[in-house]
């Protein structure tokens, strides 16, 4: 197999670093970018991935920031092969409440950071006829949900995107696909509150939430050489909590 450049935002939180430990093991040189951390939670992510992984530091939400990273990723490691954009927030409210920084927010981190990774990243994948872009959204982004209108459209809207760069690129040896994730088991579905995550959990036909490790195996699946023939598709990862067709 042949070794390629990942590059994976939002990289060291809980469903990054499992993203980074499967690509890793799947024989590529993995790089994770994440907003600055303190020097612990750096280092709990080097233990978490075997010190196998190059963490680099940036603010993806900001135009400027994305545009070094991935010049500082290239002039250190090679050319990036792989990008996984995982990077999310949530700032959840209902609509009547929510105000326009909630909602700017959520876009610029969950979508915007996306689109703008992808085009400083693009012309290189095209110049060597190769490349594998995957995009983490959510089953938000097929279903809503109550609260969380910003995120459920951020989501909709990286698919839209998804849709739209495959068809660009399909002639040039680059897939882009997305993976969907239902309710995984994460800090962030760590802080719901007890009662609403049993009733969450009683709601997934296969009995569980996810775990990293299940988005984790897709997002490789989609990086693999052997792939190559799909592209521009959305894979549900959710335990059967939403079936579409």
């Amino acid at each position: 197999m042949t070794q390629r450049i990942a590059l994976v935002t939002g990289g060291i939180g809980g469903l990054g670093t499992a993203i980074c430990r499967a690509l890793t093991d799947a024989g590529h040189r993995v790089i994770a970018t994440d907003l600055p951390a303190a020097p612990e939670r750096v280092a709990a992510f080097s233990d978490a991935t075997g010190g196998a992984v190059r963490f680099e530091p940036a603010d993806v939400s900001d135009q400027a920031q994305c545009a070094d990273l991935i010049a500082r990723v290239q002039a250190a490691e090679g050319a990036i092969d792989i990008l996984v954009n995982n990077a999310g927030i949530t700032r959840d409210a209902t609509l009547r409440k929510m105000d326009l920084a909630q909602w700017n927010a959520v876009l610029q981190v969950n979508l915007t950071s996306a689109f703008q990774l992808c085009h400083h990243a693009i012309d290189g994948m095209i110049q060597r006829g190769h490349g594998r872009i995957v995009n983490i959204s959510s089953v938000s982004g097929q279903t809503g949900n109550f609260g969380q209108a910003n995120y459920a459209a951020a989501k909709a809207g990286l698919h839209g995107l998804t849709m739209s760069l495959a068809r660009e690129v399909a002639a040039k040896g680059i897939t882009v696909n997305s993976v969907s994730p239902g309710y995984v088991r994460t800090p962030m579905t760590a802080a719901m509150p007890a009662h609403v995550l049993e009733k969450t959990q009683a709601a997934v036909p296969v009995g569980r939430l996810g775990e990293p490790s299940d988005i984790a195996r897709a997002v490789a699946f989609f990086c693999e050489d052997a792939a190559g023939y799909i592209t521009g598709a959305n894979l549900p990862v959710n335990g059967g909590l939403f079936m579409g067709f």
